[in-house]
């Protein structure tokens, strides 16, 4: 069911000009629909700040359509902004004091840069704690992505991540290897997952965690795991909220740090995502680079408008469908107060009745 614009958020216009349903609240009053509230804890930097928060939002109100989402935005007073960060998150963030006060059915946690191999000597890491303890007494269901995951084994569990010694960093196929669990409930057995990080969760620290593994790649590794209960927590080690251009913008971002001498080599280019037209235009394209480099003239511009029509998009679908199979089970243990399943006697160890 569809987003409720329940402020000026950029975000909305955007999803709507893109073709997303999103609603005006008079309209979304006047609709005998239940309301689901889902807080987005968005700790990324500024450059990725609103493009994750689109991402996240785009793919909750695609999700169900059993629903109205009214999605929270909220953030760490511990993470860096500048200016601009800093004003779009004043107008149209919300303090976690309120989301704590109003109370939510779900949340997602998206990941972070840091700059310390251990992840207990960033400066968000107290109050990141703080949240994960209250979702886990008060919220019913939270997924953990990226950085976010790392975070929680290491915090919940005692599983530091690991550091790869490479980035893994492209599009990766992956097959489902728990079929009955409901999450992967009608999607592909088999699909493609965006990758992009140094470090990773192995498959033996998730299961000594106690934690059940859904989705794995040969590859790149466990992409999709639960908590102990199977559903409490859900934890992405992959990207499926990715755009079809967001590595594409990454490799970008690598390039220009590449120009400005803030990295020596030059970026590789992500696994499995440009074709190899794409490629040889890309590679024309260093060849362009590396002469005005050593020639101290004008910098060429990365050609974008001849690669973003030629990219595929081979995981949003299966995206779409895990993220809606969580906003069905959400709504059906959740209670229009939105408290935990557990008060009514449902059993906290096991809320879906699962097979474990």
């Amino acid at each position: 069911m569809p987003l409720v614009s329940h402020n000026d958020l950029p975000t909305f216009n955007r999803l709507r000009q893109n073709g997303q349903t999103i609603l005006q609240p008079t309209r979304a009053s006047q609709q005998d629909i239940r309301e689901l509230h889902i807080g987005l804890l968005n700790m990324m930097p500024d450059a990725a700040l609103e493009a994750t928060e689109r991402q996240f939002f785009q793919l909750v109100g695609e999700s169900n359509p059993i629903a109205q989402f009214y999605v929270h935005p909220f953030t760490l007073d511990e993470l860096p902004r500048g200016e601009k960060a800093r004003a779009h998150i004043d107008k149209f963030y919300e303090p976690f004091d309120k989301i704590r006060e109003d109370g939510l059915d779900a949340l997602i946690i998206t990941g972070a840069n840091v700059t310390h191999p251990d992840l207990a000597q960033e400066p968000f890491w107290e109050p990141l704690s703080d949240v994960v303890n209250w979702a886990h007494e008060n919220v019913t269901s939270t997924i953990c992505s990226c950085l976010a995951t790392h975070a929680v084994l290491q915090h919940s569990h005692k599983q530091k991540r690991q550091p790869l010694g490479f980035k893994r960093w492209g599009v990766y196929p992956h097959r489902v290897i728990h079929r009955t669990h409901p999450l992967v409930h009608d999607v592909n057995t088999r699909f493609d997952v965006p990758h992009s990080r140094f470090n990773h969760i192995s498959r033996n620290q998730f299961e000594a965690a106690g934690l059940h593994v859904l989705v794995e790649s040969e590859a790149a590794g466990v992409h999709l795991a639960t908590s102990r209960d199977g559903f409490r927590v859900i934890f992405f080690q992959g990207h499926p909220e990715y755009e079809t251009i967001s590595l594409l913008k990454e490799f970008k971002r690598e390039v220009l740090r590449y120009a400005t001498g803030a990295r020596r080599d030059y970026p590789p280019f992500p696994d499995n995502y440009f074709l190899s037209r794409e490629q040889a235009i890309l590679n024309e394209f260093r060849l362009r680079l590396d002469n005005a480099l050593g020639n101290d003239s004008a910098l060429p511009e990365l050609p974008e408008h001849l690669i973003t029509g030629h990219l595929d998009n081979t995981w949003h679908d299966t995206a779409e469908g895990i993220i809606g199979n969580w906003m069905g089970l959400v709504y059906q243990i959740t209670h229009r107060e939105r408290k935990l399943p557990f008060m009514d006697g449902i059993d906290p160890d096991n809320p879906l009745g699962l097979d474990l």
